[in-house]
C-alpha cells in the first residue's frame, strides 16, 4: 500500500483494494474514507466492495465522494465534520491521494497556519501550493501575492504510450525544453503483451515498469489527473483544483473501458468462466481457463467500433484453440466469435488468412452479434442479434468461457470538454494531429478522432509528427510533419505464427519490411519472432527513449489547407 501520512489522526492514500482494507486493519486503522465518486474510472474498485471488505475487518467506512477539481466549501465541511466523529487512525484515498490530502488541508486551516499544512503535504508527498490563496483565506491570513497558477511550455496530460513517446521525441529536439506530464498511475503497462500473457506466453509481471522508471528525469510530474480542460485561457484544471497554463498542450489520455455499459460484466469478471485481456489482473485467468476447460462452449466477443487493438479479441481466441488443438480438446469445444461488426477483419487483404484459422479451428462466425447482458452465476450471456434487414432481436448464449473486450468510449473529461467533438474525441486534423480549432492543442493515441487503428504501433508513428508540429507551432510555423495512419496488427493465429497486419488510412497497406522477407497478409514464424522478441524492446528501449527507429515522418511539400483531406497531400520522405 502508498499510504502518506499527515498527522497521527489521518492519512491519504491513492486507490485500495479488498487486499488493501486487511492490511490497513493490521497497521492499526479504524475507518476507512473514500473519497472517489464510483465508477470514476473503468479500473476503479468502486465503493461498496470496499465498504465490505471493511466490514469484514472490523473497520468503519464512509463515502464522502468529491468530483475531480470542483472541492466545494460544503465539501470542506462534510469532511471536517467526518473528521471530528470519526474513530482513528482514519486512512482517506480518492485516485491518488490528492483530493484526501486537499480536504484535509482545507478543514485544517482554521487550525494550522498555510505553511504548516503546505509543508506538511509535502513532506507526506503531495503539492498543494495552488491552494495557498484558498488556505490562507480560511485561515483568514491576507492572501499571499504569489500566484495560484503554475505555467510549462509543454503540458502533457497522460503518460501511457502515447505521453510517454511524445515526451521522449520532444526532448531529443530539445533536451532543456520545460515538460509537465499528468499522469495519476503509479505503473506503467506494456498492453500489448497482455494477449501474450493470455495465451500462457509472457508472464503477467513483464508487461508492468514502475511509471517513475518510464518517467524523463527532464519532466515535471504531476501525479493526480486532470479535471477540466480551459483551451480559450491555454490552461487546466487538475483535480486538486490547481490551474497550469501551457504554451502547447498534448492530449494523451487513452480511451475509458466501459465494463458497466454491459450489465453484469463486471461482477462476472475473473469468476464463473468470464474474463478479458484487456486487463491487467484478468489475463494470467485467460490462461487459466483455457488450461483447464476440456469441453463445453467458448464465446469470444468484439463490440461495436472504435475499440483499441482491434484484432484483440481474435488473438485471444485463435490462441486458445491453439492450446486446445494441441491437447487434442479442441473437437470437445464449441468456440464462437461473436462480433457486433459485419466482417472478420477491417482490412480485406488479410481476411482470406484468417478465414483459413476459422475453418482450422472449427469457430462458428456470429456476426452483428452484439454483447449487452452477462449473467455469470447462471453462465448465459445475452445477445443483441441484427438482421440484414436492420430487425434486432435477444439471444441468449449458454457458455463455460466468455472472453470479452468490453465497449470502449472516450474519457468523460474529455467528452464533456471543448476540445471533443461530438463523438466525445479530440478533434484533430487526421494528418497532423492539431487541433481543428485550437492551435496550441494536439493529441496522440487512442484519444484523438483520426480515422486510424488504435494501437501502441500507431502510436509509435504519430509521436515523432506530435513532437515536431508542436515545436513548429511554438516557433509561430506551420504544422508540416505528416501521420499517415499507420496502425499495426499482429494477429496470433496459433502460437508461433502471426498474420502481421500493417495498413494506414482507407485500408492502404503499409508494411514496414519489404514482402520476400515478410508478407504481413500469410502467417509467418519471423513475424512471431518480431511480436514475442522485438516488440517489447523497441516498445520499452526505444519508442518511450525517442529512438525513431523505421519512424521518421513524411512531411507536406506545401503549407497545409485549412481541410485538406490525407489522400490530396503531397508528400515526401524526410532527409535523413
Amino acid at each position: 500500500m502508498d499510504i502518506h501520512k499527515l498527522s497521527p489522526f489521518i492519512s491519504v492514500s491513492p486507490q485500495v483494494s479488498s487486499d488493501d482494507v486487511g492490511v490497513a486493519a493490521s497497521m492499526g486503522f479504524k475507518t476507512i474514507v473514500c473519497n472517489r465518486p464510483d465508477n470514476e474510472s473503468e479500473e476503479q474498485v468502486n465503493s461498496d466492495t470496499i465498504r465490505q471488505a471493511a466490514n469484514r475487518n472490523g473497520l468503519s467506512f464512509e463515502h464522502l465522494p468529491v468530483v475531480s477539481g470542483q472541492i466545494t466549501d460544503t465539501d470542506v465541511e462534510a469532511f471536517q465534520s467526518l473528521m471530528q466523529k470519526a474513530q482513528g487512525p482514519v486512512l482517506a484515498y480518492c485516485r491518488t491521494g490528492t483530493r484526501s490530502c486537499t480536504l484535509w488541508a482545507l478543514a485544517e486551516a482554521k487550525h494550522l497556519t498555510p505553511r504548516v499544512i503546505i509543508e506538511t503535504a509535502q513532506q507526506a508527498g503531495y503539492d498543494i501550493r495552488g491552494q495557498q490563496s484558498r488556505i490562507e483565506e480560511r485561515n483568514q491570513q491576507p492572501p499571499s501575492t504569489a500566484k495560484s497558477s503554475i505555467h510549462h511550455s509543454v503540458v502533457i496530460v497522460g503518460g501511457g504510450a502515447g505521453g510517454q513517446a511524445v515526451a521522449a521525441s520532444l526532448l531529443k529536439r530539445q533536451p532543456n525544453l520545460d515538460i509537465a506530464i499528468v499522469e495519476p498511475q503509479q505503473a506503467h503497462y506494456y498492453q500489448p503483451g497482455w494477449t501474450l500473457v493470455g495465451g500462457g506466453v509472457f508472464e503477467r509481471e513483464q508487461t508492468k515498469r514502475l511509471m517513475s522508471s518510464v518517467m524523463p528525469k527532464q519532466a515535471k510530474w504531476y501525479q493526480t489527473a486532470v479535471s477540466q480542460f480551459q483551451p480559450e485561457q491555454q490552461q487546466i484544471v487538475l483535480e486538486n483544483g490547481d490551474v497550469v497554463g501551457y504554451q502547447a498542450l498534448v492530449v494523451a489520455t487513452g480511451l475509458k473501458l466501459d465494463w458497466d455499459a454491459i450489465p453484469g460484466l463486471r461482477e462476472s469478471l475473473g469468476q464463473h468462466g468470464v474474463t478479458s485481456n484487456y486487463r491487467f489482473e484478468l489475463a494470467p485467468y485467460t490462461w487459466k481457463l483455457t488450461q483447464s476447460l476440456k469441453s463445453g462452449t467458448a464465446l469470444f466477443t468484439q463490440p461495436p467500433m472504435p475499440i483499441k487493438c482491434a484484432g484483440a479479441p481474435q488473438k485471444a481466441m485463435y490462441l486458445s484453440c491453439d492450446e486446445w488443438r494441441r491437447n487434442g480438446t479442441l473437437k470437445n469445444i464449441s468456440v464462437e466469435f461473436c462480433t457486433a461488426g459485419a466482417a472478420l477483419f477491417g482490412v480485406k487483404d488479410y481476411v482470406p488468412a484468417l478465414e483459413k484459422y476459422v475453418e482450422k479451428y472449427g469457430i462458428n462466425l456470429a456476426f452483428q452479434n452484439k454483447l449487452i447482458k452477462v449473467d455469470g452465476s447462471n453462465k448465459q450471456a445475452t445477445f443483441e442479434l441484427t438482421d440484414l434487414g436492420g430487425n434486432t432481436q435477444e439471444v441468449v448464449k449458454s457458455f463455460d468461457m466468455l472472453h470479452v473486450c468490453p465497449p470502449q468510449t472516450p474519457p468523460d473529461v474529455i467528452a464533456s470538454s471543448p476540445i471533443a467533438d461530438s463523438a466525445g474525441w479530440v478533434d484533430v486534423s487526421p494528418e497532423t494531429l492539431q487541433h481543428k480549432h485550437f492551435g496550441s492543442i494536439y493529441a496522440v493515441g487512442d484519444v484523438s478522432n483520426s480515422p486510424n487503428a488504435k494501437t501502441a504501433a500507431a502510436v509509435r508513428k504519430q509521436a515523432p509528427v506530435v513532437a515536431e508540429n508542436l515545436l513548429s507551432t511554438i516557433e509561430g510555423k506551420p504544422a508540416m510533419a505528416v501521420y499517415e495512419g499507420y496502425g499495426s496488427c499482429p494477429l496470433t493465429v496459433e502460437r508461433g505464427k502471426i498474420v502481421l497486419a500493417e495498413f494506414g488510412y482507407g485500408g492502404t497497406l503499409q508494411p514496414t519490411l519489404p514482402r520476400w522477407l515478410v508478407d504481413g497478409t500469410k502467417p509467418s514464424r519471423l513475424s512471431w519472432f518480431l511480436k514475442e522478441k522485438m516488440l517489447p524492446w523497441i516498445y520499452w528501449d526505444l519508442m518511450l527513449k525517442g529512438k525513431e527507429w523505421l519512424a521518421a515522418p513524411k512531411h507536406l511539400t506545401h503549407k497545409p489547407e485549412p481541410q485538406s483531406a490525407p489522400e490530396a497531400c503531397d508528400f515526401k520522405d524526410k532527409k535523413k
